[in-house]
């Protein structure tokens, strides 16, 4: 009886809580970005990385789908989508990397991902779990729209429970506001 009355407390806590943005859908910023991305070497995109069907594409280079994602050329390499403090809406630098993943969903339908939402450590572990939630859906909302199947993605949120660098300052928070991709098999 114990844990039934723990597993409604837990469920309760998490759907009450709220971002400043109340429940609308996720967001997909338009225009120039807000913020600078994390620095270089990081996982982050640039505003000239491969897009799908052109070079460094598996399609393009001849490459086997696996290969072409550990490929640090292709820009399936790059797994991690950052976004900025308390927010979920995914930057426009972001794109070509999420619809890269997405083509590749698309074109190896057995294939699977897990899209993995990360806070960094500021707010309440209820809050950072919704938020890192928020940030995946918001992901996966944007891979199926381009192309990719529902079923092939999966979402979860470890909110600031697995920080990629430990730190109390704006460069560690930023590198720990994220979501990464991990296909199945990696």
């Amino acid at each position: 009886m114990r844990k039934w009355i723990l597993a409604a407390l837990i469920v309760a806590a998490i759907a009450g809580c709220k971002s400043t943005e109340g429940d609308k859908a996720a967001p997909i910023e338009e225009g120039a970005p807000t913020a600078t991305a994390p620095a270089a070497g990081s996982g982050a995109t640039t505003a000239g990385a491969t897009t799908p069907g052109v070079a460094g594409t598996p399609a393009a280079t001849g490459t086997t789908p696996a290969s072409a994602l550990r490929d640090p050329k292709n820009i399936l390499s790059k797994r991690s989508v950052y976004f900025d403090y308390d927010q979920f809406a995914i930057k426009d630098e972001f794109k070509p990397m999420i619809e890269a993943h997405a083509k590749y969903l698309q074109a190896n339908r057995g294939a699977r991902a897990t899209l993995q939402g990360n806070t960094d450590e500021r707010g309440t572990r209820e809050y950072n779990i919704a938020l890192g939630q928020k940030r995946a859906d918001a992901v996966k909302k944007l891979m199926v729209l381009l192309g990719a199947s529902e079923v092939q993605i999966e979402t979860v949120s470890f909110g600031k429970e697995k920080p990629r660098r430990e730190g109390h300052d704006e460069a560690s928070w930023a590198e720990n506001r994220r979501v990464d991709i991990v296909h199945a098999g990696e």
